[in-house]
């Protein structure tokens, strides 16, 4: 096997998770108060509504779709009584429907940075590079689904018998390269992209996917007070009041205690 093809499936894989649990470490002991998402909903508020929910909810059964298809073996599936054909159909219809909630989810979040100008000026640097590591992570991963298992025959392809044992035998440590040579090259574009998004999380703010509000459950309550609109104005001191003759003067004692 080339030894391009060995470094793309053994050590650019290793490398990555090492960047991401080092740089998850590092992050978490320097830079505690950067551990959030940074939001802008000050700036805008409409389009977020409307954008945020779709890709966070839409990536939360993407990650689940890809627990499931790369975790579990497919003797463990036929084990129960789920054949191919049955698996092929749970994991593409719902797949492809996550898929595009992601998509139009991250689409709008980013046109939402692009046309307001205030959220805009507050996108760091490390925000761009964020957005077109994971766009392209999304991106192949969603052309990968719809053209090979969407489109591609009654059974799409069978990437738990390749992509699905290299990387559980990959993360045991116990690499296989020989099982990614024949992978379409839109899944092994999206395999790339996506331990490229896993080795820079660390350094952007998709750290605070990584976060739980469990202060939230025993946090006190925050007390607000509203200024009392029935209290009169205190009056200002007299010495920075000018000089005025004692018939302005009175007037004006006249007009503060209401006479």
């Amino acid at each position: 096997m080339p030894a391009f093809e060995i470094f793309l499936w053994v050590a650019f894989p290793w490398l990555c998770i090492a960047a991401f649990v080092i740089g998850m470490i590092w992050r978490w002991r320097t830079d505690q108060f950067g551990w959030t998402s940074h939001s802008t909903q000050i700036y805008e508020s409409a389009l977020l509504r409307l954008s945020s929910p779709l890709f966070h909810w839409g990536m939360v059964f993407v990650v689940l779709g890809h627990l499931m298809g790369l975790a579990i073996p497919k003797s463990w599936t036929r084990s129960v009584g789920i054949n191919d054909g049955v698996y092929h159909l749970i994991a593409t219809y719902p797949g492809v429907v996550a898929g595009v909630a992601t998509v139009l989810g991250l689409a709008g979040l980013i046109y939402r940075r692009v046309v307001n100008r205030s959220v805009f000026l507050s996108t760091s640097r490390s925000d761009k590079v964020m957005y077109v590591f994971l766009g392209l992570a999304i991106l192949s991963g969603f052309i990968a689904t719809v053209s090979l298992q969407l489109f591609g025959g009654p059974h799409g392809y069978d990437y738990r018998e390749t992509i699905s044992p290299w990387l559980r035998q990959l993360l045991i440590l116990n690499p296989q390269p020989e099982l990614m040579a024949n992978v379409p090259w839109q899944f092994k574009v999206h395999v790339i992209a996506g331990f490229t998004i896993i080795a820079v999380w660390p350094f952007t703010r998709l750290v605070h996917a990584f976060s739980a509000p469990v202060g939230y459950t025993t946090r006190p309550y925050v007390v607000y007070r509203s200024r009392d609109i029935t209290a009169r104005p205190a009056r200002r001191h007299v010495a920075w009041e000018p000089v005025r003759s004692n018939k302005e003067q009175v007037n004006n004692e006249a007009r503060w205690y209401g006479a």
